[in-house]
């Protein structure tokens, strides 16, 4: 029986970093990870594949649409998926083969095979033919990560019916798709294809897009991508998908209920959302207690079960790559004898659209119905001259801060390039900085992060520009 300080679940972005923040701490790791490839959904299946023909896209779209207005004249771009396809394919091979090179630099041993948690200190790994290895730990990581969640009596054949995963993949540009669900993955994989030529119907249940974030932002960028060519068909459900000869159809109801409508397309992808990933551990056996599918653990990522632990999107929080991140440092530290700490109330979220959306901290729909009283400072993409030059002038900066103290609490942005803005509001937020502070610190020019500072500006009624 191998002996280790520490055994990780999942090589995902929670799984590796905390691995290799353990070893540098001098732990002996093992991390189970049961693909033939490290890295989880994000670097395989998620994040990277899909931010690889997101960008891939744009160039595309840039090309036809975006030169001609700056003197730039091209023949038309011709698609040729496969090229694009083996670009994201390099892009995660270069990825996982870095996370490899990582657990080889710090002497991390790689389990491979599915694992179950047989009792406190002890793993068990089941490898592809079948052969079961024991492993013990003085501590256990649970870091397994999400899957996709299903939309009942609707089955996911990755062909016609896809996931997040089949959207990834297809073998040509669907001429209509639906995509059920209004939120980050729909609206993103949406955008892919919509640039490649699919005319994009997007189905959602409520009665707005991405929920969670602050309506002002998404009430506009509804209207963005409706002259984009979406279309929406918000506080609606799809009450049913069969298969035809040539394709699918979906049958539409409004969520309040009425008459139903039918709706042929070549593809729907079902992007409502991501659940824990917990089958097959051993934690009803084990007592580990869950909620909502997910495991309960407190301040320190511990479960009621001693010597088990549980990090990312397995537990509690927004299901965000640096969010697992971070608490796989804050956990290494804390098993190192260290006081590792996330703050959550500082943890951005990018929708790499395009324009893309960022936000950090509070909405102002949270704000309010927390009572608390604020002020708000906004800058438009409009009146900056970065922005004009590149002719990336759709969108604003909002800041909340404070009505009292000033202090900020939230930033929302929505243009090009938000999610790389949105950092130095973090960082401003993280050490409790006030709307003023970021007014009164130089930023270059020409720059989009000049209506940050504007918008900063703006709280105080104090804007130059506007």
């Amino acid at each position: 029986m191998a002996q280790y300080d520490l055994i990780i679940i999942g090589s995902g972005p929670g799984g590796y970093v905390c691995a290799i923040r353990a070893a540098q701490l001098g732990m002996r790791v093992g991390v189970v990870e049961k693909r033939e490839k490290l890295g989880g959904t994000c670097l395989n299946i998620g994040c990277i594949p899909s931010k690889a023909l997101l960008y891939a896209s744009e160039m595309f779209e840039e090309a036809a649409h975006g030169l001609a207005p700056l003197g730039v004249v091209v023949a038309p771009p011709k698609l040729d998926l496969a090229t694009m396809m083996k670009h994201k394919d390099d892009t995660v091979a270069s990825n996982v083969n870095g996370v490899a090179f990582l657990f080889k630099k710090n002497k991390i041993d790689w389990l491979q095979g599915e694992g179950r948690i047989a009792a406190p200190g002890q793993v068990v790994v089941k490898a592809a033919d079948g052969a079961e290895a024991t492993h013990a730990a003085k501590s256990i990581v649970i870091a397994t990560g999400s899957d996709v969640a299903r939309l009942p009596g609707v089955e996911i054949d990755e062909q016609r019916v896809v996931s997040s995963t089949g959207a990834l993949t297809l073998a040509a540009p669907p001429k209509k798709l639906i995509v059920v669900g209004a939120g980050v993955i729909g609206l993103e994989l949406g955008s892919v294809w919509r640039r490649l030529g699919a005319e994009v119907t997007v189905v959602e249940f409520l009665d707005r897009i991405l929920p969670g974030m602050d309506g002002e932002v998404c009430k506009q960028f509804q209207r963005i991508l409706e002259k984009q060519g979406f279309k929406f068909r918000l506080a609606s459900k799809v009450a049913g998908v069969t298969k035809t000869a040539g394709g699918v159809k979906a049958t539409i109801e409004p969520a309040a209920g009425g008459a139903a409508e039918a709706i042929d397309a070549d593809v729907i992808l079902v992007a409502i959302g991501r659940r824990a990933y917990t089958q097959g551990l051993g934690l009803e056996a084990l007592g580990v207690k869950t909620e909502r599918g997910q495991i309960v653990i407190d301040g320190h990522f511990a479960t009621n079960v001693p010597g088990v632990y549980a990090i990312g999107d397995a537990v509690r929080g927004p299901m965000l790559a640096h969010k697992a991140e971070d608490e796989g440092v804050a956990l290494a530290e804390i098993l190192a004898g260290q006081a590792g700490h996330v703050n959550y109330d500082v943890i951005p979220g990018v929708v790499y659209t395009s324009p893309e959306i960022a936000s950090v901290g509070k909405t102002e729909e949270e704000l309010k119905a927390a009572g608390v009283a604020y002020a708000v400072g906004k800058f438009p993409f409009t009146a900056n001259g970065r922005a004009r030059a590149m002719r990336h002038t759709e969108g604003f900066v909002k800041i909340l801060a404070d009505a009292a103290s000033d202090r900020v609490l939230g930033v929302h942005i929505m243009g090009f390039g938000a999610g790389e803005m949105i950092h130095e509001a973090a960082v401003l937020m993280e050490f409790g900085g006030s709307a003023e502070d970021l007014a009164r610190t130089c930023h270059a020019h020409p720059t989009m992060s000049e209506a940050v500072k504007e918008a900063a500006m703006a709280v105080a009624k104090r804007a130059i520009h506007i």
